[in-house]
């Protein structure tokens, strides 16, 4: 009798499995239906706070002057926790950066009337997109973070050895997110992307070299310094092996700063490289300007794309 039990209980097992990842096929989406995923507008009751969303709090964390010296900086960031967030959890991790005359506060999610935040709180809430942790750093790797002028924009490219070496080292030391619990494929679990020169940092440091660090990224507006696609092309090729889940772009037509610039990085890079087409690449265009109206909206998209393919 044990015996047949124990039979019962592995042709049980086995076919929960194969259940499971029927189930799982079943969820995945195509390439249109993730496409679908990016809305023209955010739903006008999204941008409004909810109750029960998720929080946000003010972190420090050791660094260096990587555009310097490489003397030792402390560096903030902010991190945005979702609804019920757990230690016991496994979160996916999204990197989001700001523009170059802003800082990590410039998403403006401490405030509760934050639609970026709101709409998040939302999508996570009503079961759309699977809670994720957002950390929104200071860009600029130098003792002068605080310095938002244009001569300390040389900061910026040096952004890559302290999110390699400080920042997502320490979101993985002290949260819960499932590059820490697996760092096997850390990667496949983490996403980075910003607006304007934190979209030129998405594209040169997320992309052409950190490819190895993220999966997934978004470019919102990316800035006049963004490499062209000739050469984000060519510096994917230094990562071979790697795939790229998604990459998620959105520009504004009217917008005079960024159109050329963003269109010369990212819209036509499928035609430069096999490793993004259909599948895996969007560009987005809206009427718009170069502001949080794009900025936003972005976001709204690109967290929904992530919660489909990671």
């Amino acid at each position: 009798m044990m015996r047949k039990t124990g039979i019962a209980a592995v042709v049980l097992a086995v076919l929960l499995s194969v259940v499971c990842a029927f189930a799982e096929e079943g969820n995945q989406m195509s390439a249109t239906e993730i496409k679908n995923l990016a809305a023209d507008r955010i739903p006008s009751e999204y941008v409004l706070p909810v109750s029960g969303g998720g929080k946000v709090e003010r972190i420090e964390y050791p660094s260096r002057d990587y555009s310097g010296n490489g003397a030792e900086v402390i560096k903030p960031a902010l991190v945005y926790l979702p609804p019920d967030y757990s230690e016991d959890g496994e979160y996916n991790l999204l990197v989001l950066c700001h523009g170059i005359g802003g800082t990590e506060a410039e998403w403006g999610f401490s405030a509760p009337s934050c639609p970026g935040r709101n709409a998040v709180d939302h999508l996570i809430l009503e079961g759309k997109v699977k809670p994720l942790i957002i950390v929104m750093p200071n860009g600029r790797s130098t003792p002068k973070f605080r310095d938002v002028s244009f001569g300390n924009m040389n900061s910026f490219y040096a952004f890559g050895q302290e999110l390699r070496n400080d920042l997502l080292p320490y979101m993985d030391a002290h949260y819960a997110t499932r590059s820490s619990k697996h760092p096997e494929n850390a990667r496949e679990y983490r996403s980075m992307a910003g607006l304007s020169m934190g979209g030129m940092q998405t594209i040169n440091i997320g992309l052409c070299e950190c490819l190895d660090l993220f999966s997934a990224f978004g470019a919102f507006s990316a800035a006049p310094t963004s490499y062209p696609a000739a050469k984000v092309a060519e510096s994917l090729k230094a990562f071979p092996d790697l795939n790229i889940r998604y990459f998620y772009n959105i520009c504004g037509t009217g917008d005079s700063i960024a159109y050329a610039s963003a269109s010369a990085a990212a819209k036509k890079l499928p035609d430069y490289t096999d490793r993004l087409n259909e599948e895996n690449f969007l560009w987005q265009e809206r009427p718009g300007d170069h502001n949080f109206d794009i900025w936003y909206l972005g976001l709204y998209n690109f967290v929904q794309i992530l919660s489909a393919v990671q």
